[in-house]
């Protein structure tokens, strides 16, 4: 992949200046110098660009165009701006839907819908952190930064053009000082291989940690959200406790979830329904041998709210002074403003917050949501990337050895700092909720997106974070999925997930739930080899477990689809199943 241009663009009177950057040369202008080298880097090629101003300076632009080998069976992987995105495999034909008008109050603030300068419509693409091209052979291209901490990384796709664009999110940053301006690697070969190649730069370059090594057996847990929702009590969570404990299934973790609080923001209260406390809650999880988690959002607070009416001054604001709306929950009362993570008194508060939740209630596993919210509208001075990766090391440093599942987040600040972090939206009770599809939000809740996005982001598990697909649902009330997709979710999350919860009551299932959840069990801890798109909704997952090679072959779509296996043949798959065959292919240390 050859480089056609960079240039960086700085704020000037009476207008802009663009500089046109060369590699290996000296790069000094009027107001700064541009140190921009491209060296061979783990058998690609990596781009540095370190900016250092003569005098203040406001970057309007920093960007690297590369030539695109594309060709009609090219796709084009666009990873979403954070955990809830949309991630998917595009060709030329296809683009990134745009909310509708109407729904940007409500729901713009999810995702990169108000992020300016990012080209969008039918031949455009973009991609959040890194991306990869695929063409039908089983190397791949991969695009990754090695620089997330100090901004993000957005890579555009110009399909008319033939034309990748890196770019820095700088957005009008005032630079007094040197500052890492873009650092990616380039490399090719084996999904598997290149995206080793990519963490062991990050490990290097970057000081993100690897994840630890996946402890034995199955994560398993238990979450009050998908049959409960907001209407939990302590009598549910004991009651659920006493099933799991006696199911006989290998059970870790007893997550409470969204309604346990007060209200969003005041996390030290917990509603009537948890009359002897959250102390005595975990205590009771605790005696059955189970770990006991917690929901909640550190960085919003809902307006009804004591947070949110006694101290207005720790909401963020615009630049008009006004407290920004991150979005509307009709659960939570309607609005919710985004904190002022930078405000010293919200980081004392949630400080506070986290001393009583993990010191007094002793909860061991925190699943923090919406996180999303710390940088909406970064401070003077800083930028988007900056600011969330100042959040998760904050998170980090809260919780200590306990765990955390980040969720609602951009990935990349979660790399290494997470223990386990979500990688697609929520999982729905229906295949599709159609009315957010209509909407075109991509954060949505939706079992079809969320399946697409794990199966995209699968190199993340073991590498960045041990991923969360979601919950499986295998119940069959107060739900609407067929026993054919419920299975496919499950399979799924045992596949390609690193921790996996459910919602339902466990005592319930029949012989035949409790067969297909032991089955699936059986696949967690699998090698993936690879996992690919063969057409559209038509997925292959090539995995390795105990010294035996299967293929799993996943149907997405509504209608009736053909998969080709080496060793069995042709293989039809019923709408929305899946099926996993033995390979054709001797497995092996070195297999691929």
């Amino acid at each position: 992949m050859q480089m056609r241009q960079a240039f960086l663009e700085i704020e000037a009177d009476p207008a802009p200046k663009t500089y046109v950057l060369q590699p290996g040369r000296s790069n000094s202008f009027e107001e700064i110098h541009v140190d921009f080298q491209i060296s061979d880097a783990q058998g690609g090629r990596r781009f540095t660009i370190f900016l250092h101003p003569k005098q203040d300076v406001v970057i309007r632009k920093l960007e690297v165009q590369l030539e695109a080998p594309l060709s009609a069976q090219t796709r084009f992987l666009a990873n979403g701006y954070q955990s809830w995105s949309d991630t998917l495999w595009l060709s030329a034909v296809d683009r990134i839907p745009g909310l509708r008008k109407f729904a940007r109050p409500f729901l713009s603030r999810y995702g990169d819908e108000r992020i300016v300068g990012i080209p969008r419509g039918k031949g455009r693409a973009h991609s959040w952190t890194y991306t990869c091209l695929a063409d039908g052979h089983p190397d791949i291209t991969l695009l990754g930064s090695l620089s997330e901490h100090t901004g993000f990384t957005l890579f555009l796709l110009d399909w008319a053009q033939s034309n990748i664009v890196v770019r820095k999110d700088l957005e009008n940053m005032h630079l007094s000082h040197s500052f890492p301006g873009l650092d990616f690697w380039v490399g090719q070969g084996r999904e598997s291989m290149v995206f080793d190649t990519w963490f062991s730069l990050l490990h290097r370059e970057a000081g993100v940690q690897l994840p630890q090594p996946e402890p034995s057996g199955p994560v398993l847990g238990w979450t009050s959200w998908y049959r409960y929702f907001d209407k939990i009590s302590e009598a549910d969570i004991l009651q659920n406790t006493e099933t799991i404990a006696a199911s006989g299934l290998p059970f870790r973790y007893v997550q409470i979830d969204d309604g346990w609080q007060k209200a969003v923001g005041d996390w030290r209260t917990a509603r009537a329904g948890f009359p002897n406390g959250m102390a005595s809650v975990a205590a009771a999880i605790r005696s059955k041998g189970l770990v006991p988690g917690l929901w909640l959002a550190p960085f919003v607070a809902s307006a009804k709210s004591d947070l949110a009416r006694q101290h207005p001054d720790w909401l963020l604001r615009d630049k008009r002074g006004r407290p920004i709306r991150a979005g509307w929950n009709r659960g939570w009362g309607g609005w919710y403003f985004a904190l002022d993570f930078y405000h010293p008194a919200v980081q004392d508060y949630l400080s506070g917050v986290f001393h009583v939740i993990l010191e007094k209630w002793e909860f061991e596993f925190l699943k923090l949501d919406f996180l999303f919210a710390a940088c909406l509208a970064p401070p003077p001075g800083k930028l988007r990337g900056q600011v969330m990766h100042d959040a998760l090391e904050f998170l980090r440093r809260q919780l200590g050895r306990r765990q955390m599942l980040a969720c609602g987040v951009p990935l990349a600040p979660a790399f290494g700092l997470a223990d386990f972090c979500r990688v697609g939206g929520d999982i729905h009770l229906s295949w599709e909720h159609r009315l957010l599809a209509w909407l075109r939000h991509r954060e949505r809740v939706s079992t079809l997106a969320a399946l697409r996005s794990t199966l995209a982001r699968w190199p993340l598990h073991g590498r960045a974070f041990r991923s969360d697909p979601d919950v499986f649902i295998l119940r069959n009330y107060r739900q609407h999925l067929t026993d054919v997709q419920q299975n496919t979710v499950l399979t799924i999350s045992a596949l390609l997930g690193g921790v996996h919860f459910t919602s339902d009551d466990v005592g319930s299932y029949t012989p035949e739930q409790r067969f297909e959840l032991e089955e699936a069990l059986t696949w967690i801890g699998s090698r993936i080899i690879e996992v690919r798109e063969r057409e559209a909704g038509l997925f292959s997952i090539d995995f390795e477990n105990a010294g035996e090679r299967y293929v799993a072959f996943c149907n997405l779509s509504a209608r009736s689809r053909a998969a080709l296996d080496d060793r069995n043949g042709w293989a039809t798959l019923k709408p929305y199943e899946t099926v996993v065959l033995k390979s054709g292919i001797t497995a092996g240390p070195n297999s691929n």
